[in-house]
């Protein structure tokens, strides 16, 4: 079942590379921005290690879902859950909901997501964390904007994709 109120938001390089050693592979301010200002008033469903590696949580303004399969764990500010389908029924009624990693979850909701907020860098990367390849045949391009970053010395992309079943 596709949910159409699931939206996926990833940074990925293009070998899918999302990861390593619990931190991201690579600094774009600008993303950081474009990530605030899509999920600012929307639910973030998460896993422990990605809340865990955010610099400061929970993020302003906005409802932190983690999951996790610790029934010890406790995140002031944020609402535990153990399970996908519990996850899935706490934004049932919202408009839209983020899942924002990491790579087991990613790959759990991957199926399941009816958007794609995608930033897409435009080289390879080493990492221990992959995103689930995408075939993009399976999607609609709603938008893409290009961008080259100076500090980094890379291009990089912002697509927007909307599940071809959805359309």
């Amino acid at each position: 079942m596709i949910y159409k109120n699931i939206s996926i938001i990833v940074a990925i390089a293009e070998n899918f590379a999302i990861g390593k050693d619990n931190d991201l592979l690579f600094h774009l301010p600008n993303d950081l921005k474009h990530f605030k200002e899509i999920t600012t008033g929307h639910s973030l469903i998460m896993g422990r290690n990605t809340l865990l590696s955010l610099p400061k949580w929970p993020l302003p303004k906005r409802r932190h879902i983690v999951i996790t399969d610790n029934s010890c764990d406790t995140f002031p500010g944020c609402e535990v859950v153990y399970s996908i389908e519990e996850a899935l029924e706490k934004v049932k009624d919202e408009r839209e909901a983020f899942v924002i990693g990491g790579g087991m979850v990613y790959r759990q909701f991957f199926p399941l997501a009816g958007k794609l907020y995608l930033t897409l860098v435009h080289r390879t990367f080493e990492a221990d964390v992959f995103f689930p390849e995408i075939d993009f045949s399976a999607w609609n391009e709603i938008s893409r904007k290009d961008f080259f970053d100076e500090k980094n010395g890379f291009h990089y992309s912002y697509l927007n994709l909307i599940r071809k079943s959805l359309s």
